[in-house]
């Protein structure tokens, strides 16, 4: 008989996330084992309890998922799991804490394609603000984004936190690549000057530009927004947006919804 397919899922908080576990079973994981409150010192023993009671052939049927809501503790987790298997023994594992990575992958996809597409454009040189960037979706879009040759800037709502964030992102994933940069909500008007594209990913139902920002903007091109609560986070951007124009822009900037 063959042996079934088993996602072990791993996350420091006290519950694990509906939303990965929907994910997981709607991929087709028969069973979906969940672990919370793990921490970074319980990783090797639990990923190494799942490796070796399996064999060699059962390990193709079987691997790891790490959520939470902290980027650079769930890569951290990762890397332990990493180290921990043991040739033959090893099974594929997987960190998207808070959906983090495959949100920001979408995202900046989509916006790129609207560049391209729309406005004869692409990341390369492309200057992009991460509003509420200093969170997990923020800052893996930021990350994206500048290694494809985007100048980003990460906007949160105080100046150290911001500037701590894109320290923090450059040097834990930038490869000495990435140059992004950290600045405050109080200087949006005057970043908004120069913006080609930008990225809201503040919490749900956090509005971080309002109609006249949009309409301020003279060379904005694309706004996305992973918000599907109300308000949007970008207003006259809303979550069925697939990259028509936004009402009320004076620079044709097209937009893409959550």
């Amino acid at each position: 008989m063959e042996k079934p397919y088993i996602l072990h899922m791993l996350t420091t908080e006290k519950n694990l996330s509906p939303f990965d576990a929907n994910m997981a079973i709607d991929a087709g994981w028969v069973s979906v084992i969940p672990y919370t409150n793990v921490e970074t010192n319980e990783v090797q023993g639990l990923v190494q309890d799942a490796i070796f009671s399996r064999g060699p052939k059962g390990v193709k049927r079987t691997a790891l998922f790490i959520g939470g809501r902290d980027t650079e503790q769930a890569m951290a987790m990762l890397s332990i799991a990493q180290e921990s298997m043991v040739p033959p023994f090893e099974i594929s594992a997987f960190a998207d804490p808070s959906g983090a990575f495959t949100t920001a992958a979408g995202m900046v996809a989509s916006v790129e394609h609207e560049l391209i597409n729309k406005h004869n454009s692409s990341l390369e040189g492309c200057n992009i603000l991460v509003f509420g960037g200093t969170g997990p979706v923020g800052q893996a879009a930021a990350v994206l984004s500048a290694k494809a040759g985007a100048n980003v800037t990460i906007v949160g709502r105080q100046l150290e936190k911001s500037q701590r964030i894109a320290k923090m992102v450059n040097e834990m994933f930038g490869d000495a690549k990435t140059n992004i940069q950290g600045d405050a909500d109080a200087n949006k008007e005057e970043l908004m000057k120069t913006a080609d594209a930008v990225y809201a990913t503040a919490a749900a139902g956090i509005q971080v530009l309002d109609a006249g920002q949009i309409a301020n903007a003279p060379q904005l091109k694309v706004a996305a927004d992973v918000n599907a609560v109300p308000p949007s986070g970008i207003a006259g951007l809303d979550a069925m947006h697939n990259g028509t124009p936004i009402p009320g822009s004076n620079s044709g900037a097209t937009g893409v919804g959550a």
